[in-house]
């Protein structure tokens, strides 16, 4: 009767979440609402167990809690690093600003912190599913002040070095370089990358997200003159070399 729903539930079916959580009364709640929209969840409850089942599985995503038994979310999120450029989902009660920049520059792709709303989670996990595989688009390259993309390959360089990118941070890089000297507002960007209501990102993320681009593209970090920041309004790509 519903063949819009049936639809868009098989085309969904072809991705598979891998969750790591300890908090069963969390992963009964979270896995019942994720398959709901037509995911396959695979859940460990260990570092041991999760080591175990990424050696045996294809995954689109990777939720991962912090604070695991047997050791740690960051640890693990390393190790897929190491081999995979999946995008990674913390999923913690640590909301120090501290926490959250170790966890994206280790390689995580978004950070959502304990208690949360299920809406806000939803929206974020569909949101990375969709961008997951989304970099291929008809215009293969795009250079601006130093910095080149791949677009089919979703690789990025600063002056023919490779930029070591999460997939957040080549995202938001595209975006900035897509709309050169326009100012982009955080509800803007925000929009932009996760697809849904701004209220429900954390302003705090995306200013370390920002933090963290600016780190590996900048030759002054310090003193930014690719991605600007405009004063009340926004951020903008600076095609100007002489700032």
């Amino acid at each position: 009767m519903n063949g819009g729903a049936d639809l868009e539930r098989s085309k969904c079916a072809c991705k598979r979440i891998f969750f790591v959580e300890d908090d069963l009364s969390l992963i009964n709640g979270l896995t019942f609402a994720v398959r709901k929209q037509g995911y396959a969840v695979d859940v460990a409850r260990t570092c041991l167990e999760a080591e175990t089942l990424w050696g045996s599985g294809h995954y689109d995503l990777v939720i991962l809690d912090v604070s695991l038994p047997d050791g740690s979310g960051l640890d693990l999120c390393r190790r897929i690093r190491e081999t995979s450029k999946v995008p990674v989902m913390f999923l913690t009660a640590a909301d120090e600003e501290t926490d959250i920049i170790m966890g994206l520059d280790i390689g995580a792709d978004d950070y959502i912190t304990k208690p949360f709303k299920l809406a806000v989670f939803l929206a974020r996990v569909n949101a990375m599913l969709r961008r997951g595989g989304n970099f291929s688009q008809p215009d293969a390259e795009r250079t601006s002040n130093g910095i080149t993309l791949l677009l089919t390959k979703g690789e990025g360089y600063k002056n023919g070095k490779p930029l070591e990118l999460t997939s957040s941070e080549y995202r938001l890089l595209c975006l900035f370089m897509e709309h050169p000297n326009l100012v982009l507002s955080a509800e803007q960007i925000l929009g932009s990358l996760w697809d849904c209501d701004e209220k429900y990102i954390d302003n705090k993320t995306l200013t370390v997200y920002i933090r963290r681009l600016r780190m590996k593209i900048e030759d002054n970090p310090g003193e930014p003159k690719k991605i600007v920041t405009v004063r009340g309004m926004g951020y903008k790509w600076n095609t100007r070399t002489d700032g």
